[in-house]
């Protein structure tokens, strides 16, 4: 189980880093998005959260508690994004839906890996 999460959490971690990297660059597609949700003010704060998960999900691999707390955090991160998008009434949800479940299976394999989960 532990290889799962181990490619589960570094695939994870790298998509994390380079949306993280896009929004700091300023990426045309991220900022359209950003703006259409209203965020894009904190676009920054939001690029350091998406880094500190990636972080913290190579981090967990060594010691489970954090990869659990990185993984709850995206948890709330794409739930929070898949709001923004509700809020204004935009239904573009997918990306940020599928981000979710992904967030919630990182949090279910570094559980399952670390033996508390039978």
């Amino acid at each position: 189980m532990f290889v799962t999460t181990l490619v589960v959490s570094l695939a994870f971690a790298a998509l994390l880093v380079a949306s993280a990297v896009g929004k700091l660059q300023r990426s045309p597609s991220q900022l359209a998005t950003l703006e259409r949700v209203g965020a894009l003010k904190i676009a920054p704060i939001l690029a350091v959260l998406e880094l500190a998960g990636a972080v913290g999900l190579v981090v967990g691999l060594f010691w489970w508690p954090i990869g659990i707390a990185a993984g709850i955090g995206l948890v709330l991160y794409f739930a929070g994004a898949i709001s923004a998008h509700l809020r204004v009434g935009d239904r573009t949800i997918v990306a940020p839906a599928v981000l979710l479940i992904v967030s919630l299976a990182a949090v279910a394999l570094r559980l399952w890996s670390a033996g508390t989960l039978s």
